[in-house]
Parts: C-alpha cells; sequence; structure tokens
C-alpha cells in the first residue's frame, strides 16, 4: 500500500499528523498515537494490522 493512501485513510477517520521525523510520521487522534513508516511503500501486512488496530474505514 502507498505511504499516501495510509495517511488519507487515516486522515479520513478524524486522525491528524502531530509529527514528522526522518524515519516516521507519528499520528494522533486526541487520546491514541500511532506511528507510520516514512517509505514510499508500506508492507501489505503492516498496513493491514494498523488499520485492523485502530478500526479504521
Amino acid at each position: 500500500m502507498k505511504q499516501k493512501d495510509l495517511l488519507d485513510l487515516i486522515c479520513k477517520n478524524n486522525w491528524r499528523v502531530l509529527q514528522e521525523g526522518s524515519n516516521h510520521i507519528i499520528v494522533t487522534n486526541g487520546t491514541d498515537i500511532e506511528a507510520v513508516p516514512r517509505h514510499k511503500e508500506i508492507n501489505e501486512q503492516l498496513a493491514k494490522a494498523i488499520i485492523k488496530r485502530r478500526k479504521l474505514s
């Protein structure tokens, strides 16, 4: 999955970018925090795990 597609899905579900580092982008919904790797392509298993863990649709 492309990083941009995953970030678009995360932001569509009321999450916002908290911080951008050299290796990860940190997103938050106000209470929880998730780190998204800074790669053009994110491993499918990792993307699915983030989506499932944060109950994104």
